[in-house]
């Protein structure tokens, strides 16, 4: 099992560590830049190129069966989802196959709205619930991928 983090804007590095390490299970941080992370020995740091999209091209190609993707990235979710790995977002709410979809159209209309000069807020604070709902996600996906086996 792998945990493969969309790091350049993450906010929950640190939670996926903590989980990471209760569980025993290695993580990737990949990112276009060097970011700091611990000297722990399951975690490996990865730096693509800055080219668009390369550190969601290695994300989707490492995603798989026994691996939990943590990004924000909705079309990255998706590509990951088709390479079958549990995908969370890191508010903890989990991305399926029965909500991409849904998620993809709504990307596409904000985009649609921006394009067309409507001023649209950005996304709510992070909270304290989000980063609770994020641990708690993170750990039931874990243990779900250790009882498949």
């Amino acid at each position: 099992m792998r945990i493969l983090v969309d790091a350049d804007a993450c906010p929950v590095k640190d939670e996926v560590y903590r989980v990471a390490q209760r569980h025993g299970v290695s993580v990737a941080i990949v990112s276009n830049q060097r970011l700091r992370v611990p000297p722990l020995p399951f975690v490996e740091r990865i730096v693509v190129s800055d080219s668009f999209d390369a550190a969601d091209d290695w994300i989707a190609e490492a995603a798989g069966p026994r691996a939990v993707v943590v990004t924000a990235d909705i079309l990255l979710a998706d590509r990951a989802l088709k390479n079958g790995a549990v995908v969370l977002s890191s508010n903890g709410k989990p991305f399926t196959t029965a909500s991409i979809g849904g998620a993809i159209a709504v990307r596409a209309i904000m985009a649609d709205l921006r394009a067309g000069g409507e001023q649209l807020g950005g996304p709510a604070p992070y909270s304290k619930q989000d980063r609770s709902r994020f641990l708690s996600a993170l750990d039931d996906a874990l243990v779900r991928l250790k009882r498949a086996g």
